[in-house]
């Protein structure tokens, strides 16, 4: 299996590295394809992966190729690839809003899996969650999640609007949760701590409260009424927080997200 990965941004790069690291492609190196030349020579140097920077010496020849470029390139970069695809390769888009069909009409090609990343792939705690067209197989599919999976988990999902969702919810979701962060460490900091002891309350309670919540089936309400007891002092800020209606804030943020997926694909 001969698998090319077009883009070595943040993503692109995440997932090679996921890859390449894994036992999944064999003996068979990973190729990345880039027009960067500091990008390519960072890569050349690092003797990881096989580098190419011409889309003709890679890309007819993969077996499965991954899209990981931004979505405002991809027409550009449709135009230069239609004429080098064969019609039983497999497209895996790593492009947040793009749809199947764009990428269908743009490469004239039917086997294309269309995937929501998150950014904690980059630590092996990645979700993504993922969809293909008809046309792709059960068997391909399957091959796609070994993949996705070298960084964290998958999740299959129906349809596209469910690709969409996810956008609202894993693949902006760590940008909220860094969002509460600052948050916390900036009220941590006006009550006095230092920036190390303010770090280091906030990320191990985040850490600490994603375990309990990952090693036992209690919901984070139940886990809320666990902490919070009456008239003490977390119930005082969850009165605060519902007084500010922070949860129907956080539900629309995600939406606002959902939403904007939805526009994007639309707009290609």
């Amino acid at each position: 299996m001969k698998v090319l990965v077009i883009g070595a941004g943040n993503m692109g790069l995440t997932y090679a590295e996921g890859m390449g690291d894994s036992m999944i492609l064999g003996r068979k190196r990973l190729r990345i394809y880039d027009t960067d030349p500091n990008k390519i020579k960072t890569l050349q140097e690092e003797n990881k992966f096989d580098i190419y920077t011409s889309l003709e010496d890679c890309l007819p020849q993969a077996d499965i190729v991954f899209i990981a470029v931004k979505p405002y390139h991809s027409q550009d970069l449709f135009e230069e690839m239609q004429s080098l695809v064969r019609p039983d390769q497999l497209f895996v888009s790593l492009m947040a809003g793009v749809t199947i069909d764009t990428i269908q009409q743009g490469l004239k090609v039917s086997k294309v899996i269309r995937t929501m990343p998150n950014l904690p792939a980059k630590v092996g705690k990645g979700v993504t969650s993922y969809t293909g067209a008809k046309e792709v197989s059960r068997i391909e599919l399957l091959t796609a999640r070994h993949l996705l999976d070298t960084t964290g988990t998958s999740i299959h999902v129906e349809t596209e609007k469910f690709i969409d969702a996810s956008t609202g919810i894993s693949g902006s979701g760590p940008a909220y949760v860094f969002y509460f962060m600052q948050s916390m460490l900036d009220a941590a900091l006006k009550m006095g701590f230092s920036d190390y002891d303010s770090k280091v309350l906030v990320s191990n309670t985040f850490e600490g409260a994603i375990e309990l919540f990952n090693q036992s089936d209690i919901s984070p309400k139940s886990w809320i009424n666990k902490v919070a007891s009456k008239g003490g002092t977390t119930q005082a800020a969850i009165d605060s927080m519902d007084d500010n209606n922070v949860k129907q804030l956080i539900q629309d943020a995600a939406y606002a997200a959902f939403d904007r997926a939805v526009e994007l694909g639309k707009e290609k």
